[in-house]
């Protein structure tokens, strides 16, 4: 089983890493007045995430499978280091932020002479390759870089919760699967039951709030030069989500349970 938990660790880091840097895309956009290529541009970064997930939920669920017939086996802290690599593979996108703002944008730019992602892809030679390293950028987080930015804390806060239940999700449905054996293929299949709540909030309160925002900063240069800061915001608050999944994954686990005993 540890080699089966590295590689869902390992996996399960690149599908946040990948999430959270999709903002560097949206931030390159708008930085080049070019975002509707930018969110063109997105949709490949989740496709990398959601390729991981094609492998890794599979085997979250061997974890499960094993437990019914070892009852040693403590299937929580199993999911709790995976939640753990949520928050290090977020960090990690925190950290590469400014450097992938500044490699989409080159990319952006490349795809409009292109034409195409394929003819992007075949026309990449080695010493583009090797420039890369000239866009490498550090991180200067500093608390005082996120004031006065006239984001509501209430958008930062459900920011938080949405993320806590996205990145529980699954895990919470698998646990609950663990629970209650006798209903485990359909308490496996309720993530939805967690998801949704989020996908409720994340329709009707952020992504309006979010879209508000971004499309201020196409057209004020001063909330332009701020949107960086206010994607660095949202990626340290989705850090913290997956920091309070951790506390969530339990009692949702239980919620699930008790609903698919009453179906």
């Amino acid at each position: 089983m540890i080699q089966t938990l590295i590689v869902v660790f390992v996996l399960t880091m690149v599908i946040h890493t990948a999430e959270t840097l999709s903002y560097s895309i949206r931030y390159a956009g708008v930085k080049l007045n070019k975002i509707a290529v930018a969110l063109s541009l997105t949709g490949i970064v989740l496709l990398v995430s959601r390729t991981s997930n094609l492998i890794q939920a599979p085997l979250t669920g061997k974890f499960v499978d094993y437990a019914k017939e070892h009852t040693s086996f403590d299937v929580l802290s199993y999911f709790r280091i995976i939640l753990l690599a949520a928050s290090i593979g977020t960090i990690a996108a925190i950290a590469l932020f400014p450097t992938f703002v500044n490699l989409f944008g080159r990319i952006i730019n490349k795809l409009e002479v292109a034409g195409s992602i394929p003819k992007l892809i075949s026309s990449v030679t080695v010493g583009q390759l090797k420039n890369t390293r000239h866009y490498i950028k550090k991180p200067n987080l500093s608390l005082s870089q996120f004031r006065y930015l006239g984001v509501p804390n209430r958008f930062i806060l459900l920011h938080v919760v949405v993320t806590a239940f996205y990145t529980v999700g699954v895990l919470s449905s698998l646990y609950a699967a663990h629970l209650v054996p006798a209903h485990s293929t359909m308490a496996s299949q309720a993530s939805g039951l967690i998801n949704g709540m989020a996908t409720i909030i994340l329709t009707i309160f952020i992504d309006p709030q979010l879209g508000l925002i971004t499309d201020k900063a196409t057209r004020d240069e001063e909330a332009k030069n701020q949107l960086g800061k206010v994607y660095t915001m949202l990626m340290v608050s989705r850090f913290f989500g997956t920091m309070l999944a951790q506390l969530v994954i339990v009692p949702a686990g239980y919620m699930i349970s008790v609903i698919v005993g009453w179906l």
